[in-house]
């Protein structure tokens, strides 16, 4: 008589260990996502690549072009910082609501505060 331990018969809903359906998100499935080292030290090398152009790009002169393009790598920077080393590409749709609900409204504030700062009258008073 041989002893079998059938673990899938012991779960519930499949035998997946879960105690949801199979169509419904566990909530710690987002947590226990691994991400390979190589994806770190590539994201690493890419932000030291950009870190060095930032510093290139610094010496040329570009006119009014420099805070732009300084701007633009610096954000590629740190949606690369945010997706990765904070998971958010691995996380749920309500994480990323919040990320994006965020952007939008630090988006608002600024386009707000653009729009006061181009209408006044300077040195007209």
């Amino acid at each position: 008589m041989s002893v079998h331990n059938d673990s899938h018969a012991m779960q519930p809903h499949g035998g997946t260990g879960h105690d949801h359906d199979a169509n419904e998100q566990d909530v710690h499935d987002s947590l226990n996502h691994i991400v390979s080292p190589v994806v770190y030290i590539t994201i690493a090398g890419i932000l030291l690549v950009m870190t060095a152009v930032t510093a290139a790009v610094s010496f040329v002169d570009l006119g009014v072009f420099n805070a732009v393009v300084a701007l633009f790598i610096a954000c590629f920077k740190a949606s690369l910082v945010v997706l990765f080393f904070m998971h958010v590409k691995y996380s749920s749709k309500l994480t990323k609501l919040t990320l994006f609900s965020g952007l939008f409204l630090f988006g608002v504030l600024i386009a707000l505060t653009l729009s006061d700062y181009t209408t006044r009258a300077w040195g007209r008073w």
